[in-house]
């Protein structure tokens, strides 16, 4: 019996998977819980599986419901090059796109390759700019697109399009972590990736003196290469020569980082649309981080 499978009951049991709750993705991909345990209840018919395993809260995956996840990571990233590949290929004009610089050097090359391929007669803006200031710009309408990173924290609806854990970051050639008090390179004041880190050295009681303030990674990066500081990426920030520091080195787990999409919902547009797809194909495809910095 030939079984096809469907791209958005696909999408939606990736972000069961990614949150670990039918409620939280029932939020990310805005539907209904019950249209969500719906959707499930029709992909293990299709595939004639039990996907998921359910513990407590949690949904897990059952052996059968990783080998899916695999091949739905696939489908639905072909489906989307697809599109973009052929339904969009004529399209021209200019689209802005918002960065921090946290993930310019990660993100962009690849997006930029794709969206390059499949419209050449698009011209492609790119703004690098802490993330509050994009959302300030997304609501002035001087960006198409910005991707921003901890958007719980922002305020703004976005699209959650990437999860991953923030760590404590030193050089792997010096000692900067054992100095007391804890030297630290972070951002701006009004980083919330500054107020986390600080936070949870003052809950543990450790010392701590900022030494490097900075909205600009390559500079905060360049002072924890050169051993004169502690700071915070997450793990795609991760770089050659750098080692990540835990709680047996005496520094707490710090919290995830979700990174969003915002739109500008005053000025849709198809070429926002297509940049859009490949900005969730560029974060989906990033490698592992934190191989890079082994």
């Amino acid at each position: 019996m030939n079984v096809l499978l469907d791209i958005d009951q696909l999408r939606t049991f990736m972000m069961i998977a990614e949150t670990g709750s039918f409620t939280k993705a029932s939020e990310v991909v805005h539907k209904t819980q019950s249209a969500v345990s719906m959707q499930m209840k029709r992909l293990e018919e299709r595939v004639g599986k039990p996907i998921f395993a359910r513990d407590g809260r949690a949904s897990k995956l059952t052996e059968e419901g990783e080998r899916l996840l695999d091949y739905a990571r696939r489908i639905v990233k072909l489906n989307m090059e697809a599109v973009a590949s052929l339904a969009n290929a004529e399209l021209s004009g200019r689209v802005r796109l918002g960065v921090p610089d946290d993930y310019a050097d990660r993100y962009l090359p690849e997006i930029m390759a794709r969206f390059s391929n499949t419209h050449p007669h698009v011209e492609l803006t790119v703004v690098c700019d802490p993330s509050t200031d994009l959302v300030d710009r997304i609501d002035t309408g001087d960006l198409d697109l910005a991707i921003v990173t901890d958007c719980e924290m922002i305020n703004r609806e976005s699209e959650i399009i990437r999860r991953e854990q923030l760590l404590w970051v030193g050089s792997n050639r010096h000692s900067a972590h054992l100095e007391e008090p804890v030297p630290l390179a972070l951002g701006r004041q009004t980083c919330n990736w500054r107020q986390e880190a600080i936070a949870k050295l003052q809950t543990v009681g450790r010392p701590f003196r900022i030494l490097y303030t900075s909205s600009n990674s390559t500079a905060v990066s360049a002072a924890v290469l050169a051993g004169l500081a502690i700071s915070v990426l997450p793990e795609s920030g991760l770089r050659p020569g750098m080692r990540v520091l835990g709680p047996s080195d005496g520094y707490p787990a710090l919290a995830p980082c979700r990174i969003g999409l915002l739109r500008n919902r005053h000025e849709p547009s198809p070429l926002a649309d297509a940049l859009a797809n490949h900005v969730i194909q560029g974060l989906d495809n990033i490698s592992e981080a934190a191989l890079a910095a082994e």
